[in-house]
Order: structure tokens, then C-alpha cells, then sequence
């Protein structure tokens, strides 16, 4: 989709490689303004190295590191804003590709740390649209990017080293999938601080990688402020995200979130992990007429507090074996589908990390909003795949509609200054 709403072409020709290269060269010379000013931001902004900001930091300088052994955006904290975007890869060959994903990983690298643009000479199309005035901020801004399954077919010779789980998105009962709006060679993450920056980014590298790739769907989204503290709200009004394992907790994280070596997958894979991206679309009005308990026993929590309907704070946790009927918890309420907590079931724990969305009206003259859920996982069948099937036919189907989406790979993080997203996959 060019757009939220108007589809896209699919694998179109493109401009020809000259024009992609003459741009990829455009962008290099920008991506030398982190020496000139973006690193000064780093400098500027962090002073433990981890993308903490200073305690005299202002926000617009706030950074999160680009180079790490896994990408940024995954354990990341969420940022206020975010734009999520399918592409289509339209580069000619394998070496265009490599210089594709080269291109998008010196855009990043210059966004995330913030600077002045390069100047690239009198004759050349300026350096940045401007939108962000002379000196762009990092504004906590990250861009993680993952593979899909179309890219492993006959184009590149990449077959061989797809992920073992990757393809196309799985159709569960309830879903009312609409082709525009599903799967993509890449999905782009970008998050941010403030709108305008993510709208920038997304600009910028679409600018800098005209020929090598188009925007095949595109959905932004938007995190409500804790109300009125904790977890964040979606748009049903509950608390969207409380039961996520503790990103801060290493071991865990490679248990649950990293795919690591000896795990089946193609060497070049270790330190990825799987990315899921659902468009749910909410049918707000007829949620609106719902009782509140009812509301409550379909989700399993109360909404003002997030608690379980068990206990009283929104950490506690569920007391499932104290209730087998489902006196408290209805044994089909979503939390309790989703996650039983069972020793049996510790492994189907994934890292949420949705956005709000709202798109105005649709056709039908109902409000078009909904969430960008999006979660990362070791592994889709252990995890996500599982906990879908777990929900089929909750009571909550009849007030949620997913539509769109895909399965992903988010590709390992960019260890130095000489690597780039990508580089182990094609070597």
C-alpha cells in the first residue's frame, strides 16, 4: 500500500538498478553525517551506554543504540508511536539486495542517532525532506527489520536459508484475512517518541531505497498514556500487555524471545527471532453496549484496576488452580485461554508489544480502529501459533475482527561499524 488505505503494486519492476545505486550512494554520503553530528548526539544523550538519557537530556535527544547483538525495538520499552510497513522487493539481484539492506541500515544508523544531514552538493535532491527542521532528532527512535517467507523464494537463491519456521501467515477460524493488507518480502518497525519522527524515517529510507523495494502495506499506531498508572490501555479500554515476561531478565529472554544456536535453524539466524504482526480491527460500537461485568468475564480482568478478577492489583497473578469451574475466571475468558499457567504452558510465553490504531470511518460509517498486535517469540509454533489455537472461539470473536498481517524474521543486530542488517544471511 502506498498509504493506509490504497493497496500497492506487488514485485514491480521498479526504477532500474542504476537509479537504485545512484541513490544508494546518496544515501551513504547522508549516512556520513553520524561522524559529523549523530555521534555528537550519542555523546550528548546517553551516558551508560544502554540509550538511558542524560539527567539533563531533553527528550528529542534521547538514543537507543543501533549496533548490538539483537536489534533494537524488540526489548526496547515502547515508545509512544510507532509505524509498521510491508515492502515488496523489487531489487533485480542478489548483489541489489545486499546493497538494498546496506542502504536501509546506514538510513537507520543515521536516524537513531540523530544529526545535521550531509550536505550532498548544489545538483543533488536535498539530503532530508525537512519535515524535522535542519537537525534531525534521534527522539528515541528505532528501527528493527525482519525477512518474510516470500523472500526466500526463486529470486535470490535464498531458499535454503529460510528460517525453518517462517511462512506465510497461519488462517486461524476467526480470521477474515484481506490479501492488501497480509504478508511482505521485509517488515520495517519503526518506533519513536513523537509522530513526526517516525513519519520521517519511513520517508527517508523509502527516499534513499526507491528501486530496491516498495511499500506493499503500511498501519501506524500509537500507545495511550498509562491511565492512570501501569499498563498502558488498548482501545476496548483494558490494559493491553501486563502478563509480558520480564525483558530485563537475560535467561529468559533467551529461553523465550532469541533464537540461539543449536536450535535448528540456519547458522545466520542466531541472535534473530520470530515477529508476528496482526491487524485487529475493533468493532467498538457494539463493544460499547456491553455491560461492564460482561466485559470483564470475557477478558478475566477487572478494567479499571487490570487486576484478575481474583485478586485486587494488576500484578497479581491468577489463582487458577483455587478456581477449576471458573467461578471467578471463566474458563473461557482470554487470559485464561491464552495463558493457564501451567508448568506445560510456560513455554508459550511471548513478548507483546501492540499499538493502537485509529483510521477515521470505514465505509459502513463504523470507526475504524483497532490494534497493530505485534509480538516476538523464539519460536511461532511453540508460541504464538499455540496460543491462537487456544483462543478460537472465545467470546471475545464476536467485538474483534484480524484482517491483516504477516509472519516475520527479525534479523540478528548489527554487531560494528562494517556490518549491516542482513550481511550473514547473504554471505
Amino acid at each position: 500500500m502506498t498509504g493506509d488505505g490504497i493497496p500497492a503494486q506487488g514485485h514491480g519492476a521498479g526504477v532500474g538498478r542504476r537509479s537504485f545505486l545512484r541513490r544508494a550512494a546518496v544515501a551513504g554520503a547522508a549516512g556520513a553525517a553520524v561522524g559529523a553530528g549523530g555521534m555528537g548526539a550519542v555523546a550528548r544523550a546517553t551516558d551508560d551506554g544502554q540509550g538511558s538519557p542524560g539527567p539533563d537530556a531533553a527528550p528529542a535527544d534521547r538514543v537507543v543504540p543501533f549496533h548490538g547483538v539483537h536489534q533494537a525495538g524488540i526489548l526496547t520499552p515502547l515508545q509512544r508511536h510507532a509505524v509498521f510497513t510491508s515492502f515488496d522487493v523489487t531489487a533485480r539481484s542478489r548483489a541489489d539486495l545486499a546493497e538494498l539492506l546496506r542502504t536501509v541500515s546506514e538510513r537507520l544508523h543515521f536516524l537513531t542517532a540523530g544529526g545535521v544531514p550531509e550536505p550532498v552538493g548544489i545538483s543533488a535532491p536535498l539530503p532530508d525532506s525537512g519535515v524535522l527542521g535542519p537537525v534531525v532528532p534521534a527522539d528515541g527512535l528505532t528501527g528493527t527489520l525482519a525477512v518474510g517467507a516470500s523472500l526466500f523464494d526463486g529470486r535470490y537463491g535464498l531458499g535454503p536459508r529460510k528460517p525453518r519456521r517462517l511462512r506465510a501467515m497461519d488462517v486461524f477460524p476467526d480470521d477474515d484475512l484481506e490479501d492488501a493488507w497480509c504478508h511482505g518480502d521485509l517488515m520495517l518497525q519503526l518506533c519513536a517518541d513523537s509522530p513526526d519522527t517516525v513519519t520521517h524515517a519511513l520517508r527517508d529510507i523509502a527516499r534513499h531505497t526507491r528501486g530496491g523495494m516498495q511499500i506493499r502495506w503500511r498501519m501506524a499506531g500509537f500507545v495511550s498514556p498509562p491511565r492512570p498508572s501501569g499498563t498502558p490501555r488498548n482501545l476496548l479500554g483494558f490494559k493491553d500487555g501486563t502478563a509480558n515476561p520480564d525483558p530485563h531478565d537475560p535467561r529468559l529472554m533467551d529461553q523465550l524471545i532469541w533464537v540461539g544456536a543449536g536450535a535448528g535453524e540456519p547458522d545466520w539466524a542466531v541472535g534473530g527471532s520470530y515477529q508476528v504482526v496482526r491487524l485487529i480491527r475493533m468493532l467498538v460500537e457494539f463493544w460499547d453496549r456491553v455491560s461492564l461485568h460482561e466485559q470483564e468475564r470475557m477478558m478475566g480482568r477487572a478494567r479499571d484496576t487490570g487486576a484478575p478478577l481474583d485478586g485486587r492489583h494488576e500484578k497479581d497473578t491468577p489463582q487458577y488452580a483455587k478456581d477449576p469451574q471458573g467461578n471467578s475466571i471463566p474458563l473461557d475468558s482470554h487470559i485464561r485461554l491464552a495463558n493457564p499457567r501451567t508448568p506445560g504452558t510456560a513455554g508459550t510465553r511471548l513478548l507483546r508489544r501492540g499499538y493502537n490504531y485509529d483510521r477515521g470511518v470505514r465505509d459502513n460509517g463504523d470507526l475504524d480502529t483497532g490494534l497493530v498486535f505485534c509480538c516476538f517469540q523464539q519460536d511461532l509454533d511453540r508460541q504464538f501459533a499455540a496460543v491462537q489455537k487456544k483462543l478460537a472461539g472465545e467470546p471475545l470473536v464476536d467485538y474483534i475482527k484480524p484482517y491483516g498481517g504477516g509472519y516475520f524474521y527479525a534479523l540478528p543486530g548489527v554487531r560494528g561499524e562494517s556490518d549491516w542488517l542482513g550481511r550473514t544471511l547473504l554471505a
